[in-house]
């Protein structure tokens, strides 16, 4: 919130527990874990395309970093219900990966979502967002929409009394305000400890098991059967077959997650108790036993804090929603390697470091947004000396509950082989009770398949580029990619299929029922498990092979039908719900690829002829001042940018002006061709430099409100030299005075045109001597990849110095030769990411 001194302090603390408070509602409202309110950007560097998360409730702060900052035109759904002004929800993950497949890789859990703006007036002023339980992907869970929409609208109300009705002063800049959410159920322990004798079958629990089983003391008959039943009716067939191998000497490598009757979230853990029914230390041996220890707890309820936890031989602590550990047990301190005091109330990134970053916080994420437990392994940094307790690696499960997490840390000794220890490595392997849940790498797939995209810009690249990552990583052998025009399939790229075999079904109409067709008229991926499956459904439909297995996937973008994409595997397989979800995250990014490609050729040749017409075809003359320009497209993407240059008759001398428009493409092209022509008429009137920047900056903002750009400009009296330089936000210009060597000049600058309406251009003056060179030039000539642009300044410095030497020579170079020199090395690149711009001037002696 704008403001000024103490009152921009009390504003501010108003703001946000107003914003705190929207959230919490929020949560309760649509029975949420997780909710934030997106307002405009306002920090410094900050553009008014931006949205900023100002709170966020229910999820520690460092783990949604990534989407801290977004721009208003990017594919999410917080961007599209501010933008549009509507609601956005999405009531589960497949949903949420067919429109918007680029949010969805970033945060591949089953959750749902629902955005909804909050109105002010002449639009939305931000957005208030909850992330809730998944409703399957079969229907939609009823939401109460209309409670949200009068949360959203009364935000909105006490947004615009706080800023006195300034739309303009609802902003916010920083870090987002991390809230607790309110605790569901008043916090209490919940632990229960039993022995068995695998002899007899007896049971021997203690009090708080019947406690916790909701059963009255001496409830169930004391039989591992009967405890199975009691603990999880639908799973006691794990928990029995769990008792066996641990009296076998082989416990589970972690506690196992079970489901109680009334579907809450169990714990149970297991050890070789001896005959005595004593925890043993996490160091002692296996081997046939009589007895077996066990313990059930509850993860959805704090602290554990009796001292049964204290006993248990893994580590076990718990973190509230902010990711505070609230609770740690003896174990789980002394594998950290610290006082269990030093652990409690810090954020597991200070207390447990080594437990957090990537992978870990993925995880982390999994567990806070979707109710099943994720299990992983970690190797905590230290040597072999014992430190620490002498444990490095640690199997991890992280279980969700509806304020805390509970995490337990089993050490690698636990998980041995009775044959010995296992080879010590980065990764634990897990025993078979480990139960490691579903790889996380095919949830990541859509990233790397959208890193490798950006780089494709044809059909032929995006297709190729499809081939290189998704196959590999489904171990599929055929693919075939069609896209649609005039109401036909065309088949764009095929690899692995029989030669010949898919030349009937290229420029198939779409009424053809084959799958490549119906998979895009429905928009519903098709997968068939065997090719006798897919001939069963399609009767006549030929195949390429007699064993194998099917996906059709339709490729849309933005809701708009652009192919089908189909993958062969040469057996028989399964597609497991997630794989279903990420294909068709896949497919999404694929179409929105595809779209892209089949836009650039007639976007790209638009593009360059707008540009080559707005750019001058002669610069402006004087008798006593030689000029020469270039301009050179960029050869990645879309080819053209916004770069221009100009010379300007004004009054007895000459203006010369150097820019770059933000973006490539028709619209950079165009509204540099605007500011061309507001310089060149600014210029004309002999206004100085700083004017004509600020008129431009002026004009910018009212033309296209977020579009910016870079500018120098300056006035050149050719009788006297006297040179009177502004810039803004655009690279110092070059000075090569005769017998010196190039500098950069030192001129302070304003910022960039289409930011600030109130921005000043400083000015510099300085005598530009006869025969000396001012080159004004755009970033694209000095900017590499993974080098500083000081450097590439000095390269440009080092070029002119050569060049100009070359100049001042009796048979030398005219000023055209010198620019052609500076641009070579762009000229022979294998790739110019960036368009280039150069003005030259040099003053010459006599008239």
């Amino acid at each position: 919130m704008a403001g000024s001194g103490e009152r921009a302090v009390r504003t501010r603390a108003r703001l946000a527990a107003l914003l705190a408070d929207a959230s919490t509602a929020a949560l309760r409202s649509a029975g949420g874990r997780v909710a934030g309110v997106y307002l405009r950007a306002g920090g410094p560097g900050d553009a008014p395309d931006f949205l900023r998360l100002a709170v966020l409730a229910g999820l520690p702060g460092p783990l949604f970093r990534p989407w801290w900052r977004v721009h208003v035109d990017r594919p999410f759904p917080v961007c599209d219900a501010y933008r549009l002004g509507l609601p956005v929800v999405l009531p589960n993950a497949t949903e949420a990966v067919r429109r918007y497949p680029q949010f969805a890789a970033g945060l591949p859990f089953p959750f749902a979502s629902v955005h909804m703006p909050v109105p002010g007036g002449g639009g939305p002023l931000g957005v208030l967002a909850v992330l809730r339980p998944s409703a399957g992907d079969d229907g939609d869970e009823p939401l109460d929409r209309e409670l949200l929409a009068r949360l959203a609208e009364g935000l909105g109300t006490e947004l615009l009394a706080l800023a006195d009705g300034d739309r303009g002063a609802i902003v916010w800049d920083g870090e987002p305000q991390c809230v607790r959410p309110p605790a569901a159920r008043p916090p209490q322990a919940a632990v229960g400890r039993f022995t068995w004798d695998p002899a007899t079958h007896a049971v021997r629990a203690d009090d708080r098991l019947h406690t916790l089983l909701g059963l009255a003391a001496g409830g169930f008959a004391g039989t591992d059967t009967a405890l199975a039943e009691a603990l999880a009716p639908a799973e006691a067939y794990r928990v029995l077959a769990a008792l066996r191998d641990t009296a076998a000497g082989k416990p589970p490598g972690a506690p196992l997650s079970l489901r109680a009757a009334d579907g809450a979230s169990r714990l149970l853990d297991l050890w070789p108790a001896g005959d005595g029914g004593a925890l043993p230390s996490p160091a002692d041996g296996g081997g046939a036993v009589a007895r077996v220890g066990g313990v059930v707890f509850d993860p959805g309820r704090a602290a554990l804090a009796d001292g049964a936890a204290d006993q248990l031989p893994q580590g076990v602590f718990c973190l509230d929603r902010l990711g505070t550990v609230v609770y740690a047990n003896a174990a789980a301190a002394r594998f950290a390697g610290r006082a269990r005091e030093a652990l409690l109330g810090r954020t597991l990134w200070d207390a447990l470091p080594w437990l957090t970053g990537p992978p870990y916080d993925d995880h982390l994420r999994g567990a806070l947004l979707s109710p099943e437990p994720v299990h992983f392994h970690v190797r905590r940094p230290g040597g072999p000396d014992g430190a620490h307790g002498g444990y490095d690696g640690f199997a991890v499960s992280v279980h969700p509950g509806d304020d805390l997490l509970t995490c337990t840390l089993v050490p690698a000794s636990r998980m041995e082989a009775p044959g010995g220890p296992r080879p010590p490595g980065p990764a634990v392997a897990a025993g078979p009770s480990m139960a490691a849940g579903p790889s996380m790498a095919a949830a990541y797939r859509p990233i790397a398949l959208a890193i490798a995209l950006t780089d494709a810009v044809t059909a032929q690249q995006v297709s190729a580029v499809v081939m290189q990552e998704l196959l590999p990583a489904f171990g599929g052998r055929r693919l075939a990619i069609y896209l649609l025009q005039e109401r036909h399939l065309h088949l764009a790229w095929e690899s692995g299929f029989p030669p010949g075999f898919l030349e009937p079904f290229d420029g198939v109409a779409l009424d053809a029922r084959i799958p490549a067709v119906e998979t895009l008229a429905t928009g519903r991926p098709l997968f068939f498990e065997s090719m006798r499956q897919l001939a069963e459904t399609y009767p006549g439909l030929p195949m390429d092979a007699e064993e194998g297995s099917r996906a059709f996937l339709p490729l849309i973008a933005s809701g708009r039908p652009v192919g089908s994409c189909v993958l062969g595997f040469d057996g028989p397989r399964g597609f497991s719900t997630e794989e279903r979800t990420v294909l068709t995250a896949l497919a999404g990014l694929i179409a929105h690829a595809m779209e892209r490609a089949r836009r650039y050729d007639s976007e790209a040749a638009l593009a360059r002829g707008l540009q080559q017409a707005l750019l001058p075809s002669r610069l402006s003359a004087h008798p006593r001042v030689e000029t020469a320009g270039r301009y050179l497209p960029g050869t990645e993407g879309l080819d053209v940018g916004g770069d221009w240059y100009d010379v300007v008759e004004s009054g007895d001398g000459l203006a010369l002006v150097i820019g770059d428009v933000q973006g490539h493409g028709v619209q950079a092209a165009a509204t540099m061709g605007q500011l061309r022509s507001a310089v060149r008429a600014f210029a004309l009137g002999d206004r100085p430099p700083d004017e004509v920047l600020s008129g431009t900056n002026h004009l910018l903002i009212g033309l296209d409100p977020g579009q910016f750009a870079s500018c120098c400009c300056l006035r050149l009296d050719p009788a006297t030299g006297l040179t009177r330089i502004a810039r803004a936000g655009h690279p110092p210009p070059l000075l090569l005075a005769p017998g010196g060597r190039a500098r950069p000049l030192d001129i302070p600058g304003g910022v960039v045109l289409g930011v600030d309406p109130g921005a000043r251009y400083p000015v510099t003056e300085l005598i530009l001597e006869p025969d000396a060179i001012l080159a004004l030039y755009t970033d694209g000539l000095v900017e590499r990849a993974g080098a500083d642009i000081d450097d590439g300044i000095a390269d440009l410095c080092r070029a002119l110095d050569r060049a100009g030497a070359a100049a001042g020579r009796r048979d030398g170079l005219t000023l055209s030769g010198v620019a052609d020199r500076l641009t070579a090395a762009a000229r022979h690149a294998d790739a110019r990411p960036d368009d280039v711009a150069l003005l030259l001037a040099r003053r010459l002696r006599h008239g």
